[in-house]
């Protein structure tokens, strides 16, 4: 069952991963760039799930989404303020 949510998972960063790079629009990247960082924090949580040890792996979880989340926050910002 872990081997299917990954497959599934590489199909989804796959996804995010032809957003991020084709764009069009800067503000389509920033999507991209978001959906593949919380892919690669689902991925995270199912290989800890996967090999039974949880303990170093919700640091590291949390400290990916607050990285994710300042990042796009910033991101955000710069394109708001860039306007079109």
């Amino acid at each position: 069952m872990n081997v299917l949510a990954l497959v599934l998972l590489s199909i989804g960063a796959a996804g995010f991963m032809f957003r991020l790079l084709r764009g069009p629009s800067l503000p389509d990247r920033v999507v991209g760039l978001d959906g593949l960082l919380s892919i690669v924090v689902i991925g995270i949580i199912v290989a800890a799930a996967r090999s039974g040890s949880g303990g170093i792996t919700i640091e590291t979880v949390l400290v990916a989404v607050f990285v994710g989340f300042v990042g796009t926050t910033a991101l955000s910002r710069f394109i708001e303020r860039r306007g079109n």
